[in-house]
């Protein structure tokens, strides 16, 4: 099995002509697309249910080898619903952490079985309002995984995306290690760095992670590019330096790594990865991931 996997946050970018596409339209371009990375998140279903015959669909367009990463619907993640345009108030979501609604998600997701790299669980920042404690959601994380006890993590291994910061201690990766969770590490938004997080932590984590490479600035990106995704726009030389050393430390301690490339990164994801080449990461002829 690859111990790093590389791949874009989603695919289907008619500007990636030329990167990744033989033509801006008329093709599949998720079959394309598989010809050149072993690996995509899928976010398309944090705001809907899986369509089973969609996903069936995307299995057939790649080879058997290739990965889905899939972000689980946020039905299943917010602890509350927002009110409607005006309205302050926060009504309690009643499915939130719903064994009943995974399961259905799963259900949904099984023309993937065997090929689904992470489904990852994405928490929004909990306040006081929404979460207690980090100790109180820690508690629900735990009743929700024992609830889901026989659940062939083989098949559908899960990560935890938290974006509460001040989660991130000895005692959250220690409960991600002993349930068998993976951690997400985002780079991007209000998140701290990566890389000293992973310094502090590392020797916690086992299986699999996940890095996904956000902006900090995705309105100010999206102005800049034009929403035209093929050409670098804020390059950060010295902080993808820095991560390509974490992946290869990763990798070296055994972990088995999903790395996400967002546009939002640097304006181009599939530039991002070319320049991950300069680093040893990929094969600088085309993405393909060293074994």
């Amino acid at each position: 099995m690859q111990s790093l996997r590389v791949g874009t946050c989603s695919w289907k970018y008619p500007s990636w002509e030329g990167l990744v596409y033989s033509r801006a339209s008329g093709i599949d371009y998720l079959a394309e697309y598989a010809r050149k990375y072993t690996s995509v998140e899928i976010d398309q279903w944090f705001w809907s249910m899986p369509d089973p015959a969609t996903a069936s669909a995307y299995v057939s367009a790649v080879p058997a080898e290739f990965r889905f990463t899939v972000k689980a619907p946020n039905a299943i993640t917010l602890t509350h619903l927002r009110g409607r345009k005006g309205q302050q108030d926060l009504a309690t979501n009643p499915d939130f952490l719903s064994v009943e609604l995974f399961r259905e998600f799963l259900s949904r997701l099984q023309p993937m079985e065997g090929r689904i790299g992470m489904l990852m669980l994405q928490f929004e920042y909990l306040n006081k309002k929404k979460m207690e404690s980090k100790d109180a959601f820690l508690s629900r994380l735990s009743g929700f995984f024992e609830a889901l006890e026989g659940l062939p993590s083989a098949l559908w291994p899960c990560a935890i995306e938290t974006r509460n910061p001040n989660y991130l201690d000895e005692r959250y990766f220690e409960f991600l290690a002993s349930h068998g969770l993976a951690h997400v590490f985002l780079q991007g938004y209000y998140m701290p760095q990566i890389v000293p997080l992973y310094e502090r932590f590392g020797r916690l984590l086992r299986g699999s992670v996940v890095v996904r490479l956000h902006g900090t600035d995705r309105a100010g990106i999206e102005k800049l590019t034009g929403e035209r995704w093929d050409r670098i726009v804020a390059p950060r030389d010295e902080e993808l330096a820095s991560i390509a050393a974490m992946l290869k430390d990763m990798t070296g301690r055994g972990l088995t790594v999903y790395l996400n490339v967002n546009n939002h990164y640097e304006g181009s994801a599939p530039l991002t990865i070319e320049r991950l080449a300069a680093h040893g990461i990929v094969d600088s002829t085309g993405g393909a991931l060293r074994e």
